[in-house]
């Protein structure tokens, strides 16, 4: 009876913070419109930057003027991540308007956000990296690659095929990639938690160190309650493939609508960011 309670007050804390999270961004159209044209043009200079930069092997200009556009690329999201942990900070200290754009304002908190973003992109990869070698992945490739060379003959003389070789010793593989994926997935979404976290405590404390201090990020989840933030993510998971369902609906009868994802996405994000702030601010 006392577990059906707890269960009971979660999902009306979690609902009471996706009714607040989802009109939010409306409160200050200006900066929803501001934030989702910066995205848009950091997206163009990254792929033009890209393609440029790619075009750079034969043609150091084109190298230049590629670094050139991933610079102000760079330079714009830096923008746009210091408005996403500004949206963040709303929430964690209860604030029930957005603050009007700055371009001058708190520029090392974009510089922060992105970092945190790399940190988390990359030490879920090494750990993968890790599982990989336990679960001798790379060892089983290897395996492969020796049966393939020992019946090479029989292959060349058409006794055989390279699919006889490879099926022949493709079972371990199987094993040690499923587990390893399986285990990936899982490490994926903890530290995707953790970066949650650390996005939140940046935004309430404004230090990049106390943000990337894990201990304290785990600490904050189990303060919170995993389970809260579990029932959190899967109600925004439901509303946005909602979303994304009934606009891939209307955009397949009126192509012309389209151009609808322009504020659509930006505001997603933040409606996403302040849910976030809002569930933080339990703790604070």
């Amino acid at each position: 009876r006392d577990i059906n309670k707890y269960l009971k007050d979660v999902n009306m804390d979690i609902i009471e913070i996706v009714k607040n999270a989802i009109v939010f961004p409306s409160k200050n159209l200006e900066t929803l419109s501001i934030y989702a044209v910066l995205l848009v043009l950091s997206a163009a200079f990254s792929f033009e930057g890209a393609v440029t930069v790619l075009f750079g092997i034969v043609d150091l200009w084109n190298l230049v003027i590629g670094g050139i556009y991933i610079l102000i690329a760079l330079i714009i999201g830096v923008i746009t991540r210091r408005i996403s942990i500004q949206c963040i900070k709303t929430g964690v200290e209860m604030e029930d308007y957005f603050p009007d754009f700055q371009w001058y304002d708190s520029w090392h908190i974009g510089f922060s956000k992105i970092i945190i973003t790399i940190f988390y992109f990359i030490v879920p990869i090494l750990v993968v990296i890790f599982l990989a070698l336990i679960t001798n992945v790379f060892g089983n490739l290897l395996d492969i690659a020796q049966a393939i060379i020992l019946q090479a003959p029989s292959i060349i003389m058409g006794e055989a095929t390279v699919a006889d070789a490879v099926f022949s010793s493709s079972l371990p593989l199987f094993i040690s990639i499923a587990i390893t994926f399986s285990l990936g997935m899982m490490v994926y979404l903890i530290f995707s938690f953790f970066q949650a976290m650390s996005e939140a405590r940046l935004a309430h404390t404004g230090s990049l160190k106390k943000a990337l201090n894990i201990y304290a990020a785990a600490k904050d989840i189990t303060r919170i309650g995993i389970g809260k933030l579990i029932l959190l993510s899967l109600y925004i998971f439901v509303i946005v493939v909602c979303i994304e369902t009934v606009l891939t609906f209307v955009f397949d009868h009126l192509f012309v609508l389209g151009i609808l994802n322009i504020i659509i996405v930006p505001y997603i994000s933040l409606f996403t960011y302040r849910a976030l702030g809002l569930l933080y601010s339990d703790i604070v």
